[in-house]
């Protein structure tokens, strides 16, 4: 099977699954990220091996914060997050490793806050006011959107290439494709409720928002891949590589949007 066929067979059945748990929310959600998260954070460790993560400080810090996001909001997202500093240095003091400190405490904390944060913010999303399912809806689309379309105008069209040192496969053409597609797919996303929640330019600047979080949060993992020589984070999902391969883009839209929403007003 081709990784083309494999992407769009993954997607058929993921995407649908997504957001059925985002329209149920509550405990449902919880439950998908918290499983995606694992999935994550075992792939980071498995891939940052060479940095010594301590993965029980990472599953715990990540598990604690998507606990605290989804029973306290912001501050126990943080709280939670922040535990992974002192499980992480009594794991090092106790354990018989010899990697330096620096690394095997750096990197047990940037597991934790690239994944636990990213998709604690998911569930805050969903939970942030009234609007929250159809804003946690239209970030997630929007991000699915710029995703898709970057990678099909890529492959058909693409001649200049984003970030050769990073991802020589990312092109500028396939950048304004996504992001044209992203910001629509918010436009339409909210359109009805531009005189009662986001106005058109407030849904269209979510949109410029979340698109360009994304393209970010992609770079981001495609620095670490490079950094760590491996091309994938794992093989789960088929075409798409393993399932921080899948969901890099939203580890960083999702609080991008969070804070935006906040500064438009809305809590």
């Amino acid at each position: 099977m081709s990784n083309f066929v494999s992407r769009i067979l993954v997607a058929v059945v993921g995407l649908p699954l997504v957001l059925g748990m985002l329209w149920l929310g509550g405990w449902w959600l919880f439950g998908l990220v918290t499983v995606a998260a694992f999935i994550g954070v075992h792939e980071f460790v498995t891939t940052a091996r060479p940095l010594r993560p301590l993965a029980p400080a990472v599953y715990g810090g990540v598990l604690l914060g998507l606990f605290g996001a989804q029973k306290g909001g912001i501050a126990w997202l943080l709280g939670g997050f922040l535990a992974t500093f002192v499980l992480g240095f009594l794991l090092h003091a106790l354990s018989s490793t010899r990697a330096p400190t620096t690394a095997a405490l750096g990197s047990t904390v940037l597991g934790s806050a690239w994944i636990g944060l990213g998709l604690g913010f998911v569930l805050l999303l969903r939970e942030m006011h009234t609007e929250g399912q159809l804003i946690a809806f239209t970030v997630v689309l929007s991000v699915f959107a710029a995703d898709t379309l970057a990678y099909l105008i890529g492959r058909l069209a693409g001649r200049h290439s984003l970030a050769p040192r990073l991802s020589p496969k990312k092109t500028w053409e396939g950048l304004v494709g996504g992001a044209l597609g992203g910001i629509f797919v918010a436009f339409i996303a909210l359109y009805d409720t531009r005189d009662s929640y986001l106005c058109v330019w407030q849904a269209i600047v979510l949109g410029l928002v979340v698109v360009t979080a994304a393209v970010l949060g992609d770079l981001f993992e495609s620095a670490l891949k490079r950094d760590l020589e491996v091309k994938d984070t794992g093989s789960l999902l088929g075409g798409h590589g393993g399932m921080l391969d899948r969901i890099d883009a939203l580890l960083f839209a999702a609080p991008a949007a969070f804070f935006l929403v906040l500064a438009y007003g809305f809590h």
